[in-house]
C-alpha cells in the first residue's frame, strides 16, 4: 500500500464510501466514480465535496456527516464491490488517530455534525471491528465528542466488539447486501446470511435492553440509541421488486430496523461476468423507497403493494400508491369530509401530514378543492379519487388512460437512468 498523505487518503476513502447508502439520503445526486488516474471525479465525497454527505434524523433534521472508509482494502471478493480483493483500484488506509483527527477538525470548523465510518475487512472481522470501535471510543471518551456517530458493523465479529461499538455509536448498521440468500451466496461467497441475521438479532436485543434500562434509570448507559439500519443492492441479481420488499418487511418486523436503504447497482471496473452489464434505472430505486414508505407509514400491506406490480416489478412511470389506486378503482372516490384517516391515506396526492391537516380542518367546516390546496394536497393528482364540498369526479377515465395522464414523458424518465 503506497505511503499517502492524509489529503490523498481522504480523496480515495471518501470516494470509496459513496457506494454505501445506509446513511445517505435517497435524493442524493448521481454517484461519481474513480477516474483512470485513480482520483475521485466530481469531489471527494458521496453527495458533496470533501467527504461530506447528508443523513436524516428521525425528526427530519438534515445532518452533515464525514463519510469515509477506514480502508478500501478487503479480504473479501464480493462481485458487486469496487473494493473487492481482486479489484485493481488504488488502496489506502487511515490510522485510528487520523480518523479521529479528521473528524474533530471538520467538526470544529462546523463542516460536519458527525461521522459515518465503514471499512473493508482487513486481517480479520474481529480486527476490523476493533479498529472501528476504537475510533468511536477515542472520540467519545478521550475527546468528549458529542456529535453523531454511525458505525458499519462487521457481522462475523465477536459480539463483545459489537457491544463495545454500540456503547459509543449512535447508530449501527449491518448490510444484508442482497435481497435473497441465493443472490448473496452467488455474489458474496465469503458472507453468510445466517451470520448477518444473527448479528442483527443480537443488536436488536442489546438496543431493547438498553432502552428498557434507561426507562428504569435515566443514568443507565446508552446503546446505539438511533437503532440499526441496513442496505440492499438493487439490480445486481434477478430479485424482483416484490422479493426485495418481502425481505425488507421481514427485516423490519424481525429486527425493528430504523431504515432499509436501497442502492441501485452501479457497474464497476473489471466487473465479474456474473454481474449485469447495465445498471437498473435509478427510478427503480426511487419506487422501492416509495413502496417502503407505504408499508411503514401508510398502512399498506405487502399484498396491497404487490397487487399493484406487473410480474413483481413496479411501473417506473407512476408511483406505487397511484398504481394501487388505479388497480382498485372500486374503493374510490373517497369523501375528504367524512372518510377515515386510513382511507384518506390511500388517496394519491394526499401525504400523511396533509391527511392529518384535513382531519383537523374539517372539524371547523366542509373542505373544498381550494381548501385542500391550502393544506398542501396535490390536488390535480387527488381529484379523480376524491369527493369534496365543491367536487365530484363524475365520469372517470379507465385506468390506462388515467395512468397516461400522470405518466411523465419518456425524456423525463431517461433522466433517472
Amino acid at each position: 500500500m503506497p505511503n499517502l498523505d492524509i489529503a490523498s487518503k481522504l480523496a480515495l476513502l471518501a470516494d470509496a464510501a459513496k457506494y454505501d447508502a445506509s446513511c445517505a439520503s435517497s435524493a442524493a445526486p448521481k454517484r461519481s466514480s474513480l477516474g483512470a488516474d485513480g482520483k475521485a471525479k466530481g469531489g471527494l465525497g458521496s453527495t458533496e465535496g470533501s467527504g461530506i454527505c447528508h443523513a436524516y434524523a428521525p425528526d427530519g433534521r438534515c445532518i452533515s456527516l464525514l463519510k469515509i472508509l477506514l480502508t478500501n482494502s478487503c479480504l473479501f471478493d464480493c462481485a458487486y464491490c469496487i473494493n473487492r480483493a481482486s479489484s485493481n483500484v488504488p488502496r489506502a488506509r487511515f490510522t485510528v488517530e487520523e480518523v479521529v483527527t479528521l473528524t474533530l477538525d471538520f467538526y470544529r470548523r462546523n463542516y460536519i455534525e458527525g461521522l459515518f465510518l465503514s471499512s473493508g475487512i482487513i486481517r480479520s472481522p474481529d480486527y476490523t471491528m476493533e479498529q472501528l470501535a476504537r475510533v468511536a471510543r477515542e472520540l467519545r471518551v478521550t475527546h468528549g465528542f458529542r456529535g453523531y456517530i454511525h458505525l458499519k458493523s462487521i457481522p462475523d465479529a465477536d459480539p463483545l466488539l459489537l457491544e463495545e461499538a454500540g456503547r459509543h455509536a449512535d447508530r449501527l448498521s449491518i448490510n444484508i447486501e442482497m435481497p435473497t440468500e441465493i443472490g448473496l451466496t452467488k455474489l458474496a461467497p465469503e458472507k453468510r446470511l445466517p451470520n448477518i441475521r444473527r448479528s442483527m438479532g443480537g443488536l436488536r436485543a442489546k438496543i431493547e435492553d438498553a432502552a428498557n434500562e434507561r426507562k428504569a434509570s435515566p443514568r443507565a448507559p446508552r446503546f446505539a440509541p438511533a437503532g440499526q439500519s441496513t442496505q440492499m443492492i438493487v439490480g445486481a441479481d434477478a430479485a424482483s421488486d416484490v422479493e426485495i420488499l418481502q425481505t425488507s418487511v421481514g427485516l423490519y418486523s424481525s429486527y425493528r430496523l430504523r431504515r432499509v436503504y436501497y442502492s441501485a447497482f452501479s457497474p464497476i471496473p473489471d466487473a465479474s461476468a456474473v454481474l449485469p452489464l447495465k445498471p437498473p434505472p435509478l427510478m427503480r430505486e426511487h419506487r422501492l423507497y416509495q413502496a417502503d414508505w407505504l408499508f411503514r407509514f401508510y398502512g399498506f400491506s405487502l399484498e396491497d403493494i404487490a397487487s399493484a406490480t406487473r410480474g413483481g416489478m413496479f411501473d417506473t412511470g407512476i408511483d406505487p400508491k397511484l398504481a394501487w389506486a388505479l388497480a382498485n378503482r372500486a374503493q374510490f372516490p373517497v369523501c375528504v369530509n367524512r372518510a377515515s384517516r386510513e382511507k384518506l391515506l390511500r388517496v394519491p396526492g394526499l401525504g400523511a401530514k396533509v391527511v392529518d391537516r384535513i382531519l383537523v380542518a374539517r372539524r371547523h367546516g366542509r373542505l373544498d378543492i381550494e381548501g385542500l390546496k391550502r393544506l398542501g394536497a396535490m390536488v390535480r393528482k387527488a381529484m379523480p379519487f376524491i369527493e369534496a364540498a365543491d367536487w365530484q369526479p363524475g365520469a372517470t377515465l379507465d385506468g390506462e388512460r388515467l395512468a397516461a395522464r400522470f405518466r411523465p414523458p419518456p425524456a423525463q424518465l431517461e433522466l433517472f437512468g
